[in-house]
């Protein structure tokens, strides 16, 4: 196959647990040719398709200058068997419009992984509103006395911007209240922006579990990222130690629950966050952990990815 990745810049990746890259590393390994391009060098033209300005690149297996580049050549996404769309969030305007792109590339015959509009039918935070049963006390809102009453019932909160990632933005406020004000203003602008608010778990200590679904099938092992050195924050960005661990009967209840109905909207790769029992976030549009899986545990990650990405192109 000949596969185009979406991505950020090349030159940005850190290897050693970069997921792209094992994703990368495991096609060409089958023997598929592998391309790359950023969301900004995609562009259309009235009576043309959607094309990009690729770079097609050849992994070297060496840690400073792992690929080698040939010349660049502008191609129609349909030319290209798979397009996987790996752009890092956050969520903004641009990464909008590159969906859209990709969803005319889609009309024009490409097959793009995941797919465009279930990219933007599943905001990474919002998209645990469809599944209420599995999620602690949460609220979304804009209003400041909204979020003084949820603080009143629940007493231990934590308090999070709708388009953060890696833990940016995460706040805890106690039952004494102390900054919740502050907070409030400094997440939702006086009012202009929504945010979430969470019952505190106190499960987390326990670790927030990256549980990765693939074609609608849970990888056997989760990554529970366990905040450290008195961070409420499990992320690894945000300093989490990474402890892989095989799933338990609840984590794979969810999923089973869950990953058909994603896979279905042509979700191929979700990581769900889950604390202790509790689904937190649905990640769709980067999910990562593959290599600290497969490190720690032996279990293929990029090679379960690579098989359903084939099963799905064939289909």
């Amino acid at each position: 196959m000949h596969i185009l990745f979406v991505a950020d810049p090349l030159e940005s990746f850190q290897t050693y647990k970069d997921t792209t890259f094992s994703m990368m590393r495991e096609t060409q390994r089958r023997g598929h040719q592998i391309a790359a391009c950023e969301p900004h060098q995609l562009l259309w033209q009235q009576g043309g398709v959607v094309k990009a300005q690729t770079r097609r690149i050849t992994l070297t297996g060496q840690l400073d200058r792992w690929f080698e580049e040939q010349a660049g050549e502008v191609l129609a996404l349909h030319s290209f068997d798979a397009v996987i769309m790996r752009k890092d969030p956050p969520f903004d305007s641009e990464y909008f419009y590159a969906t859209h792109l990709l969803e005319q590339a889609e009309r024009e015959g490409a097959k793009v992984f995941n797919k465009p509009r279930a990219l933007r039918d599943h905001p990474e935070k919002l998209a645990i509103m469809e599944f209420p049963q599995h999620i602690g006390p949460t609220l979304v809102t804009r209003d400041a006395q909204a979020v003084r009453a949820f603080h009143a019932e629940h007493q231990d909160i934590i308090l999070k911007p709708l388009d953060g990632m890696g833990g940016m933005g995460i706040f805890r406020v106690k039952a004494d209240g102390l900054n919740l004000g502050s907070i409030i203003e400094t997440l939702n602008r006086e009012g202009a922006q929504s945010l979430m608010v969470q019952k505190f778990l106190p499960a987390i200590a326990q670790g927030d579990k990256r549980v990765l679904v693939i074609g609608g099938v849970p990888v056997p092992f989760c990554l529970a990222r366990i905040p450290q050195g008195g961070e409420v924050r499990g992320n690894l960005a945000a300093g989490g130690l990474g402890v892989a661990q095989p799933l338990n009967e609840a984590d794979r209840a969810m999923v089973q629950a869950m990953g058909p109905t994603l896979a279905a909207r042509g979700l191929l790769l979700v990581g769900l966050d889950i604390i202790g029992t509790h689904l937190t976030e649905i990640n769709v549009t980067s999910p990562t952990c593959f290599q600290e899986i497969s490190d720690q545990t032996g279990f293929d990650v990029p090679a379960m990815f690579v098989d359903a990405l084939e099963a799905a192109v064939a289909a």
